[in-house]
């Protein structure tokens, strides 16, 4: 093979590569929800503007995910299939944060800038918060426990 047929060859597994990426989560229509889960959307959204759904595919199973607004804050729901609840992410303001967790994200960002802050709800227990934050133009995440410590693992 060539040099220009070895640069095609490794470009097509580069486009495969990022094809595939996006392949664990899709875009879908509120008509596109199982029966289970739109029942548990139709609850969780009552009074909230839908911005979007999507569809994951995890380790565990299909995930099926609402975006919202509620009064103003960004609030995620992942729902799998059942129409249980899997997981909620709700926007916080920085300064309604218990101080230990304001002063946990603010000692992992550094001197970064905090963009946004959520919470992270696991089968109905707050195990995390996550903060977006802004570093020389890079953007990245922190996490610290519900307590303000750092995490023994990502949520």
């Amino acid at each position: 093979m060539n040099a220009s047929g070895k640069y095609a060859f490794v470009c097509m597994f580069i486009v495969m590569g990022v094809a595939n990426c996006g392949a664990q989560e899709k875009k879908i229509k509120r008509s596109d929800l199982p029966v289970p889960v739109e029942k548990t959307v139709a609850q969780e959204s009552r009074g909230a503007t839908i911005r979007g759904f999507s569809e994951e595919k995890q380790k565990t199973g299909i995930y099926y995910e609402v975006e919202m607004t509620v009064n103003g804050h960004e609030r995620d729901v992942l729902i799998d299939q059942t129409g249980a609840i899997a997981e909620v992410e709700d926007e916080v303001a920085v300064g309604a944060l218990p101080p230990a967790v304001r002063d946990g994200l603010l000692a992992k960002a550094g001197k970064g800038k905090i963009a946004k802050v959520e919470s992270i709800t696991k089968h109905e227990k707050l195990v995390a918060y996550e903060a977006d934050v802004a570093t020389a133009g890079k953007k990245s995440e922190v996490q610290v426990g519900p307590d303000g410590r750092t995490l023994d693992h990502e949520e």
